[in-house]
């Protein structure tokens, strides 16, 4: 049996949640980029929006790896547990980017929720990941709540950038 058998309803509300929230990011960018007025860089893309996007894609990505019908933990703990690495490698790489970010000076809210809070789901997202074979019913419970909270901070993150432009285009 599936380590997530008893999850499958959580996972199914989280993954349509991140998934129809994935679809309105690329709607609202679509129509900011067709109002756009040039003071929004592709460097503030792949710092703020981006990874926004990517958030959201994570949570969906793991309700589909919980909702498959595993016969040993063995394999969706590898897939969690190297997706929540990549997500720690990108939040560090987002880090950097942003302390020499050259048309915005990011405040400290910013590194918060577009870094560590974002790093800390991912990490803990791979801590349950390599520990679901030994401890499934913690695991299981850490990887609820990473999911949650890449939810969380992607409509943090969405709304963020979305009163940003429309402040900024008011100017």
């Amino acid at each position: 049996m599936s380590p997530f058998y008893d999850w499958l309803n959580f996972y199914v509300i989280t993954g349509s949640s991140s998934a129809a929230l994935t679809g309105l990011v690329f709607v609202v960018t679509t129509i900011v980029a067709g109002r756009r007025d040039g003071s929004v860089t592709g460097e503030g893309t792949s710092v703020f929006s981006s990874p926004t996007v990517v958030h959201f894609c994570a949570a969906f990505f793991i309700a589909c790896v919980a909702s498959v019908p595993w016969h040993r933990p063995s394999v969706p703990s590898a897939i969690i547990g190297l997706a929540g690495l990549f997500g720690v490698a990108m939040s560090v790489r987002i880090f950097f980017r942003a302390r020499n970010f050259n048309n915005y000076q990011p405040d400290r809210s910013d590194f918060v929720w577009f870094t560590i809070l974002p790093g800390v789901a991912y990490a803990a997202e791979a801590a349950s990941g390599f520990f679901l074979p030994f401890v499934p019913i913690q695991a299981a419970f850490a990887l609820a709540a990473a999911s949650v909270a890449l939810i969380f901070i992607g409509i943090h993150n969405a709304w963020d950038v979305i009163n940003y432009l429309a402040i900024r285009r008011e100017d």
